[in-house]
C-alpha cells in the first residue's frame, strides 16, 4: 500500500485553467452540435431566411466567444478534446478551428 501524502498541494491558477477547460470543453461540444443541427435544418430548406439569418449569427457570436474564453484561459481548440480511451476522442479533430 502507497503512503499518500499528509497534504493536497493545489496550484490555485491550475485548478482555474483546468476547470475553465472543462466547462469549455462542455461548452463546445454542445456549439458542435448545434452547429450540426442547424447546418441540417437550413439545408432542408423548412426555414425562413430570417431565421436562418439569425442562426448564422448566433452561432458566430458564439464561436467567437468561445475564442476569447479559450485566450482568456491559455488554451488552443485543440487543448478541449478529451480521450475517451478506446471510444477515441470526445470532440472530432475536423472541427477545430483557431
Amino acid at each position: 500500500m502507497t503512503d499518500l501524502p499528509s497534504k493536497i498541494q493545489l496550484d490555485p491558477e491550475a485548478i482555474g485553467r483546468d476547470l475553465g477547460r472543462l466547462v469549455l470543453t462542455i461548452v463546445e461540444l454542445v456549439r458542435q452540435l448545434m452547429e450540426r443541427q442547424a447546418i441540417r435544418r437550413v439545408e432542408s430548406g423548412d426555414l425562413p431566411d430570417e431565421t436562418v439569418e439569425r442562426l448564422g449569427l448566433g452561432l458566430m457570436r458564439l464561436e467567437e466567444a468561445m475564442t476569447e474564453l479559450r485566450e482568456h484561459f491559455g488554451l488552443r481548440a485543440e487543448d478541449l478534446n478529451i480521450d475517451l480511451g478506446p471510444l477515441g476522442d470526445l470532440l472530432p479533430r475536423s472541427t477545430f478551428r483557431d
